[in-house]
């Protein structure tokens, strides 16, 4: 019995979960440098609570896993299998950051929740044949 490496339509899926994670690394870059060089607090109101944060330490945590999410996608197309590791973990860093936010933007934070989980389906399950489709 003979294994074949054929590719399935889920390599699109997985192009798309490169993109959306170059896209997120992208934005949180920007966000973190809007928090680091603009002011030191931030607040939120939302259901009758104020939520305060410290602006500068937020946005320095954007920022690392800003770099971090898009030296994973830039590996992801390249293929390489650690990339995959390093973009399922981040991902899941961020749907558990999301469920955080669910009180102040909930629509949004399920989106965001449900993205995560396609994301990382499609590289679990279907990361390893972008790179049998590329060669």
């Amino acid at each position: 019995m003979t294994t074949t490496n054929a590719a399935t339509r889920w390599t699109g899926w997985v192009v798309f979960a490169g993109v959306i994670l170059l896209i997120a690394g992208v934005f949180s870059i920007i966000q973190g440098l809007v928090a680091v060089i603009g002011p030191n607090s931030y607040y939120v109101v939302a259901g009758g609570s104020l939520w305060l944060f410290d602006a500068a330490g937020w946005g320095w945590w954007n920022l690392i896993i800003g770099v971090l999410v898009v030296l994973a996608a830039l590996a992801l197309f390249a293929g390489q299998t650690w990339a995959r590791v390093v973009a399922v973990i981040l991902v899941i860093l961020n749907a558990i950051g999301r469920l955080l936010l669910i009180p102040a933007q909930p629509w949004w934070s399920f989106i965001l929740i449900a993205i995560d989980v396609l994301i990382v389906y499609a590289l679990i399950v279907h990361g390893r044949e972008l790179r049998s489709d590329e060669a």
